[in-house]
């Protein structure tokens, strides 16, 4: 392992030409069999294609994971259900406090369940090379607008929707596992303060993402995949010391729960559905923040 030997420095950078290298790579073919898809509307070409697309993606995946390993000296502590399945569709939520949770999701996860897709940011599009890669992969972009702003433009409300709508069709041809930070953004203990968030470690969950997602693909997702991610050795950090060779120990916990009836109603309409999935998501959220209580040993 390279930060055994080279200074961190050296091992960001030669961690950061890797991976950049390696998406490179992979964003050619991945934007070429994109566009046949969008080119070729047909069911059969479209299932064809997002069906090698995640395969390129998982493949991309993997080289990024040997590359981490290669330059890395991290102790990873993973505990995952045995009964995980490619053929599933999964709806996936984890507590949330850095980019390296990512990596971290797709290490312990690549290849055990369909990949992984993100609901992101408006703003990721831009991102030079990732932005279109994701865009390819039909990774769904999100707009958030303030309440003053949809105050200001009421047409804009429900974009939210529409969006998470058309990206759940798209997900019903091919076993897929959606991606949801429940907490909307990454841990800090200033958020945390500003929340009055009764978790010790977690921000508060929220539940829209969740139930529209269930809401729109009820009859496909059936269980949710809980995860909880901690850093034990390294408190607070940031991506390019990650990248750095810094972060020397990473524990993933996850657990399979079925989701009960009460919650996978229709979310949008009926409030009630809303309050039992919002309960629902809290009792997870405290058993979670019980867990990270312990995840420092």
């Amino acid at each position: 392992m390279l930060s055994k030997i080279l200074p961190a420095p050296l091992v960001g950078v030669l961690t950061s030409f890797m991976l950049i290298t390696n998406t490179i790579f992979w964003s050619g073919p991945i934007l070429i069999f994109a566009l046949v898809k969008a080119l070729i509307p047909v069911k059969v070409v479209t299932t064809a294609c997002n069906r090698l697309l995640n395969t390129m993606a998982s493949t991309w995946i993997t080289a990024n994971v040997f590359f981490i390993r290669v330059n890395m000296n991290i102790q990873w502590d993973v505990a995952l259900p045995e009964n995980l399945s490619t053929r599933e569709w999964y709806l996936v939520t984890a507590n949330h406090q850095s980019w390296v949770d990512i990596f971290a999701l797709q290490r312990c996860f690549n290849r055990k369940i369909p990949f992984l897709k993100f609901f992101l940011k408006q703003e990721l599009f831009w991102v030079p090379l990732l932005g279109l890669a994701w865009w390819a992969l039909d990774f769904p972009f999100m707009k958030r607008y303030t309440k003053s702003y949809l105050k200001k433009n009421p047409h804009k409300k429900g974009k939210d929707f529409e969006t998470t709508q058309q990206a759940c069709e798209k997900f019903k041809s091919t076993p897929i596992s959606i991606m949801n930070f429940a907490e909307g953004t990454r841990f800090t203990t200033l958020k945390q303060q500003r929340q009055n968030s009764p978790y010790a470690n977690l921000l508060k969950p929220k539940s829209g993402g969740i139930g529209y997602v269930l809401a729109l693909m009820g009859n496909e997702i059936r269980q949710i995949v809980d995860v909880t991610i901690s850093y034990p050795e390294n408190e607070a950090f940031s991506f390019w010391e990650f990248l750095c060779g810094k972060v020397t120990r990473i524990k993933l916990h996850a657990q399979v729960i079925e989701i009960p009836e009460e919650v996978s109603g229709n979310y949008i309409e009926d409030s009630n559905t809303r309050i039992k999935l919002q309960q629902w998501l809290n009792q997870i959220w405290q058993k979670k923040d019980k867990q990270l209580m312990t995840n420092d040993s």
